[in-house]
């Protein structure tokens, strides 16, 4: 019995040590972050997602309010954005983005809309931005204080 164990365990770790390649590297050709420290390219064509603010403060909320604002942001980079998702931290939060490619130069906004029903003291929620620029997530923050 103890053979079998001993046999099985050899076999799990063995297997588990294996890689990809023949001698354990990994392929550099697919790696691809020109934000890495060796081979940084400050004039890399990648967009840039900048928001104005990534903060709001609604302030002071009545229980049951619908609330939105609309975060602006610019691609600062050298080529197209693309925002692939919004998720928030809590089902009473949801954003809405552009679906389309944002040129260099281009502007747009991510909405972000809060529901304070069932919701009392101080709240505070976020939602991570998730794109093709550099870094590939941001998030954009709300706060308000539900009930007086």
């Amino acid at each position: 019995m103890k053979k079998i164990v001993f046999c099985c365990l050899s076999c799990l770790l063995m297997a588990a040590c294996g890689g990809n390649s023949a001698n354990g590297d990994i392929d550099v050709d697919l790696i691809n972050n020109p934000s890495s420290a060796e081979g940084y390219d400050e004039n890399a064509k990648i967009p840039i997602i900048t928001f104005d603010q990534d903060l709001h403060d609604f302030g002071r909320l009545s229980a049951g309010e619908n609330i939105s604002y609309s975060f602006h942001f610019r691609n600062t980079g050298k080529a197209d954005l693309i925002i692939r998702s919004c998720s928030a931290t809590c089902g009473c939060t949801v954003a809405s983005y552009p679906k389309d490619r944002i040129a260099p130069g281009g502007e747009g906004y991510v909405t972000v809309s809060f529901n304070s029903s069932g919701k009392s003291g101080q709240q505070y929620q976020e939602v991570t931005v998730v794109s093709n620029a550099q870094p590939a997530r941001c998030k954009l923050k709300i706060t308000a204080q539900v009930g007086y």
